[in-house]
């Protein structure tokens, strides 16, 4: 048994150390009552699904899409998607205002939404006059952005778990009465 002498005489880091493993010993699991390697094996399943039916999709479009298409709603797709980007941008700068975690989510759909932009600016525009303003768009600005914004949303995701790993445990209480209503 540890006294209450050398509970005091240990450092901070050395008490919150004996909490981690007192913790392991009590619980070893982390999420107990989660069973992680049917999520993984149910993720993989649909994923695998995914990927299957979408290959096949490709092989149809591949080979019943015509050379051209008018499309008639052109300008409302267009101005749309660029409305989600803006919303996007601005929930990921209310995010980064707020210091909230969520900041790593918005930063990931920003990113995405600009990869999904250039690859389509330039992807329509192949032929065209406008061809290399699209380009030159996507290389210089979106691309490039969208490069930024994946990056640091991997530091404040790799700087999160940092934190969650060196955080104290809290004590678990377990309330008879159930949650606050």
């Amino acid at each position: 048994m540890i006294s209450e002498a050398k509970l005091r005489a240990m450092s901070p880091a050395q008490r919150q150390e004996l909490a981690r493993r007192l913790a392991a010993i009590d619980d070893p699991h982390p999420l107990p009552g989660v069973d992680l390697a049917v999520g993984r094996r149910l993720g993989l399943l649909v994923s695998g699904i995914a990927c299957a039916v979408l290959a096949g999709w490709i092989v149809v479009l591949t080979l019943t899409l015509h050379r051209s298409f008018h499309a008639q709603h052109w300008k409302g797709a267009w101005v749309g998607f660029d409305i989600v980007m803006l919303l996007a941008f601005a929930a990921t700068g209310w995010e980064f205002w707020r210091g909230r975690r969520g900041v790593i989510a918005w930063l990931l759909v920003t990113a995405t939404l600009l990869c999904c932009d250039a690859w389509f600016d330039v992807i329509l525009d192949l032929g065209t006059r406008n061809e290399w303003g699209s380009v030159g768009s996507a290389v210089l600005v979106e691309l490039p952005l969208a490069f930024l914004l994946f990056t640091a949303a991997r530091r404040l995701l790799r700087a999160s778990t940092v934190v969650a790993q060196e955080a104290p445990l809290a004590p678990v209480r377990a309330d008879p009465a159930g949650p606050p209503r």
